[in-house]
């Protein structure tokens, strides 16, 4: 009997366990990164945002002239299937589009024909609920991130080296997380995550250059509500250290507190009480109708 007690992968039509889930080595998907993807989280066994996490991966399909053989509502339930087949209460749901093989002897994309893959596994934290209560330590990279004129960062993509050289830049410096920089020095974005930093009533997030997370649009939603107001702008390294309160948003833990940047400690050196308000508030629409799907276990 097949093990899904690991994650479950679909792949050519099939739900398989996913230490069986491959791809070709001659996919450009992989020898390219050409491919798109899109992550949603399931936690308590509730999917959050499903559809508004599959509306951008259809989004971004289209800006890279692929397509898959199934509708927004075929996607659903095969992202939903995945999840039932591991029995996954906290699962981590990846969807994925590749350019796939061109043509014997071509380069040309035209030829491709795009292969489709998902998967569900265990939940990925990027900092656990006990980490969050003391917060992270971010460094600012000296990498530029690969800027929006060569790669619409709208589309979710595999484009990580800059970030990846940045993480092993940050533990050399001993920080626990990166974000990288724009040409001119503004913070952009990090492995998996967006940026925020609070000054009083203000909510400074960058606002070019940057994959437009999920969990970053839930809190520009909340944070009227919550008694704050949002600019998507310019944010500078010197506007960040010299915050109240910094934290980053991602599918991977939600808000994040980040309490010390560059070894220089943030606000009071604890999550502040805006970060922690809008913590609240995040987990809470996580109960709300509109944003889950609760998974039939059965």
């Amino acid at each position: 009997m097949a093990d899904f007690s690991k994650g479950a992968a679909y792949v050519d039509g099939q739900l398989v366990p996913i230490a069986e889930g491959k791809i070709s080595l001659l996919d450009w998907g992989f020898l390219h990164s050409d491919a798109t993807y899109d992550v949603a989280g399931v936690l308590k066994g509730k999917f959050f945002r499903l559809d508004d996490h599959i509306e951008r991966f259809f989004a971004s399909m289209e800006k890279l002239h692929m397509s898959i053989p199934h509708s927004r509502g075929d996607l659903r339930t095969i992202l939903i299937d995945c999840v039932r087949a591991s029995v996954l209460k906290d699962a981590y749901v990846e969807m994925i589009c590749t350019r796939g093989l061109p043509q014997p002897g071509s380069r040309d994309p035209r030829t491709c024909t795009n292969q489709f893959f998902a998967f569900a596994i265990p939940f990925v934290w990027i900092a656990t609920f006990e980490k969050q209560k003391e917060g992270l330590h971010l460094i600012i990279s000296r990498r530029q991130r690969i800027p929006p004129e060569s790669v619409d960062p709208t589309v979710k993509n595999y484009h990580w080296l800059d970030m990846v050289m940045g993480l092993f830049e940050a533990y050399d410096r001993g920080g626990e997380t990166v974000i990288v920089v724009d040409a001119h020095g503004n913070l952009v974005e990090g492995p998996g995550f967006n940026v925020f930093a609070v000054s009083g009533s203000t909510l400074t997030t960058p606002g070019k250059g940057v994959l437009e997370g999920m969990t970053r649009r839930t809190t520009i939603e909340i944070a009227p509500e919550c008694g704050y107001e949002v600019v998507q702008g310019n944010l500078p390294a010197e506007e960040a250290l010299a915050a109240d309160e910094v934290f980053i948003t991602t599918t991977a833990g939600g808000l994040i507190p980040i309490t010390k940047i560059d070894g220089q400690t943030i606000g009071a050196g604890v999550p502040g009480p805006a970060t922690q308000k809008l913590q609240n508030r995040y987990w809470e629409v996580h109960e709300d109708p509109r944003y889950i799907l609760e998974i039939d276990y059965s």
